[in-house]
């Protein structure tokens, strides 16, 4: 499982999560259980990526929600699609936490899985918002340079 399959996993458990409840813990054992065919090294280190994202994005979640919330425009979160929220929570997670990820790589990759799992509307929603929320990371980095 390569980065961009674990952004896609990190998906998906944070969808099955948002629409269940269930522990961020059970989801990923269930989702890890059905990946254990692929090789071991490859696996391992990208199973902690994966982990990392999902974990992160919970913990941080509240405030990643705050964030987001700025650039909706007439939305909540909680009116947002679930599969475009937990795209959006993710990225956010990686643009406001992860500063081994080029912001331009999480922005491309929300984009292409926006494509795959939202709706028609979904990549252009998704890139307005997150376009949006990198202005103002980098606005707030330079002010504390």
């Amino acid at each position: 499982m390569n980065r961009h399959q674990s952004r896609e996993k990190a998906v998906q458990v944070l969808f099955s999560i948002d629409m269940t409840q269930a522990a961020p813990e059970d989801v990923l054992t269930n989702l890890l259980e059905e990946e254990e065919n692929e090789q071991a090294e490859s696996q391992a280190q990208n199973t902690e990526f994966l982990t990392e994202l999902v974990k992160g994005t919970v913990m941080h979640q509240a405030d990643i929600d705050r964030n987001i919330s700025k650039y909706l425009r007439g939305w909540t979160m909680g009116r947002l699609a679930n599969v475009d929220r937990a795209i959006l929570r993710l990225a956010g997670y990686e643009m406001m936490h992860r500063n081994d990820i080029p912001v331009k790589v999480t922005l491309n990759e929300a984009i292409e899985l926006a494509k795959i799992y939202g709706t028609d509307d979904s990549p252009k929603f998704i890139n307005g918002v997150l376009s949006s929320l990198v202005k103002d990371l980098e606005k707030s980095e330079q002010k504390g340079q």
